[in-house]
This record gives structure tokens, sequence and C-alpha cells, in this order.
């Protein structure tokens, strides 16, 4: 299944047999599972064909042309983004049988159980407890800007099995149920207002071994291909020209030529040049991704996606003038998704802030590139052969 007419053709059965306007969307979007038009690189089975990466584009234009639903990936981008691809290399055939197909279709939401108090920046640093008990392991740590763990069904989640081992060697990558009754979601309200964050405390959780994801201790390399793909999606998501967060800033400034400086101008026009070049560079990062497995690169893309987002919404304020101060709404709230471009430029201006924090901080961002395309001397690090359990915390 490599040729684009080829995949023209399933898509026109698949409306045919099931027509958008009157088939319910969650049994199009299993139809469409099912006949591997989700990700059409994905295995026969696995919602895909074995098909290039590149000819899903093809099949997406030819469902949208016909009104079909999608499956609102912005309400499951972390399933979509991380957990799928990770399931897909490490995962068993029971597990990517059980997962992969209410996660794409968007029954089952997934969050990320990463990040905790002692350790963002240094992930590795973990401390969340993995024990071993039959063919269990019981799970007691806490976790930290968890982004949808409150709408979440399940959660990616590692944790330290092995304390005697240096701190990249202990850790242990699972798929851990969010409905357990050890675990608890509390909401971290924002600078927003809403709490689309949140910490989650995990006591006496219990996971079968059957939802490991890997070998034990190498949970860390497990993640690394979560980490690249969730850069990869945060910072290289598909735009059309003046997409995202640069659409908003040039509509008010076409509209409102009042508001116009010969500053601003200048600043307007680097912005503009800036995020059509990371747009551009997007596509070049998808059309490697082709390939292979992402590399380094999509951390670039992050960085700029982050810098970008903030430069433009500051800039969108200050054009605004008194406009820009006002707020639409403070009220503590939930949200399943984060909505750059429906809301107002103050929720834009401050959501941003947190661009450079998740999905890997800048700083570190910094560091990957550095070190992992530019080639430079990595920094030095005088903990990476002691036990974690001896390390200072």
């Amino acid at each position: 299944m490599t040729r684009a007419d080829e995949l023209r053709d399933l898509a026109q059965k698949l409306l045919a047999a099931h027509p958008p306007a009157a088939t319910e969307r969650t049994d199009f979007l299993k139809a469409r599972f099912d006949a591997g038009l989700a990700w059409v690189h994905y295995p026969k089975g696995l919602g895909g064909l074995d098909a290039p990466r590149s000819l899903q584009a093809v099949v997406d234009a030819e469902l949208a042309a016909a009104g079909a639903p999608d499956n609102d990936p912005r309400r499951i981008g972390i399933g979509l983004g991380m957990a799928a691809p990770t399931i897909l290399k490490y995962g068993s055939e029971e597990l990517k049988q059980r997962f992969l197909r209410p996660l794409w279709v968007g029954e089952e939401v997934w969050c990320q159980l990463f990040s905790e108090p002692g350790a963002g920046s240094d992930l590795a640093a973990l401390g969340t407890r993995a024990v071993r008990d039959g063919d269990a392991w019981v799970v007691n740590g806490q976790k930290v800007w968890t982004s949808s763990a409150h709408a979440a069904r399940w959660a990616i989640l590692i944790a330290r099995t092995d304390p005697e081992l240096p701190k990249h060697q202990g850790i242990t990558y699972f798929v851990c149920d969010m409905s357990d009754p050890g675990v608890e979601v509390r909401p971290l309200r924002q600078i927003t207002g809403e709490a689309e964050f949140n910490e989650v405390f995990l006591t006496d959780v219990r996971i079968p071994d059957a939802h490991r994801l890997g070998e034990v201790g190498e949970g860390w390399k497990v993640a690394q291909t979560t980490l690249m793909n969730e850069r990869v999606s945060i910072g290289g998501m598909r735009l059309p020209r003046e997409g995202g967060m640069i659409g908003p800033l040039a509509q008010t400034w076409r509209e409102r030529p009042e508001l116009r400086t010969h500053d601003l101008h200048q600043r307007m026009l680097t912005l503009w040049v800036e995020s059509e070049v990371a747009r551009l560079a997007g596509e070049r990062l998808r059309q490697q991704l082709v390939a292979g497995q992402p590399g380094p690169e999509g951390s670039g893309m992050k960085l700029a996606f982050a810098r970008l987002n903030q430069e433009i919404s500051g800039l969108e304020v200050e054009l605004r003038g008194e406009e820009g101060l006002l707020y639409d709404d403070w009220t503590m709230r939930r949200p399943d998704l984060v909505d750059f471009t429906g809301r107002d430029a103050g929720y834009r201006y401050l959501r941003s802030k947190g661009n450079s924090i998740e999905g890997g901080t800048s700083e570190v961002l910094l560091n990957i590139v550095a070190e992992r395309v530019l080639g430079l001397p990595s920094e030095p690090r005088n903990d990476k052969d002691v036990a974690w359990k001896d390390l200072t915390r």
C-alpha cells in the first residue's frame, strides 16, 4: 500500500459504507481505525496499513473534504503524540490491541506522569517508587504539572524500581490506571485562572507487570521515545500559513490600522517571517519522520515554538494597548484542552509563559541541541555513576 490513489480509493469506500452525515461520530472513527486509515504508517490491525507516513495527508484531505469527523486531536494530544508511539514501539501485542484503538478514537484520554516536585528539568532524579509484588508493582510517590490528569483514564508513568543503580538506570516505564483508588488528582490553578495542570498522588497503586513497557530498569530509554515525540507534537504540529499565534496578531494588524506604529511594524514583520520559517521547518521535520523515529531536531522546534509564542503574544498585547490588559474570564475551571486561538489576547499572553516549561524546559532543550545537534561538549556531570540513593536531594 504505497500509492496515493489506492488510499483515496480506500477512503472513498469507507465514506460509502459509513456516510459521515448518517453515522454516529464514534462509530465512524472506529470504522476508520479498522480500515487502517487512522495512522497509515502503523501496522495492519493497529490502525494502519504499513504505508509511508507521508501518505497520511492524502487520507486526511479526502475525509475532510467529505465532512468526516476528526478525533478531536487537541483533547487527546498526549495519547496521540506520546503514549501511542511508545506503546507501538515497546508494548506487548496485547497492550497494542487493548489501548491503541480507544486511544485514537478518543474514548480514553491519556496523561503523562513524569515530572515530580524534585525532578522536573532533572527528570532522571525522580523518586516515585515501584516495588515488585508478585505479578504486580506497588507504586508510591507524587507527580506534578500533569496536563489533563482530571480527565484521563490512563497514564504513562515512569518510576524508580532500583535505587541502588545510578539515576538513569533504575527506572521502569508503566501504563497506570488513573481509576485506581490509590490515585488522587488535585488541581493546580495557573496564572490564567484555570487548572489545566494537576498534581497527582500515588498511594499503593497496583500496576500489573503486563502493563510494563520495555524491560525492567530500561524506563529511561523508553521515556526518550515519549519525550522526543512530545517535542515534535508540541513544536512541529502541522499549520497553515498564519496558523497558530501569529494568526490573531496578523488579523488585528490588518483590521486595526489605527494601532500601528513604525516600531510595531518592524517587530510584526520580523515575527511573521520567523513564524513562517518555523512552520516550514516543521514541514521538513515531518518529512524526516517518514524515514524513522524523531531525533533531537524536535527539541529545536519546540524551543522555537515557545520563544515565538511568548514574543508574538507580548506584541499582540502591546499592539492592543489598553484593550490588551483586559481578560475574559478568571473563573476557576478545569479545561480539557488548551485553546490558544479561541481566547483573547490576555489569555494567550499569560498561557504562553508555560510554553518554555512544559514539554521540557528551554534550558534543557538548549543543552540537547548543543550536544546532540551541534556536537558541542557535554556539561560536566558528577552524578551519572552514583547510585540514586546516594545522591544529595
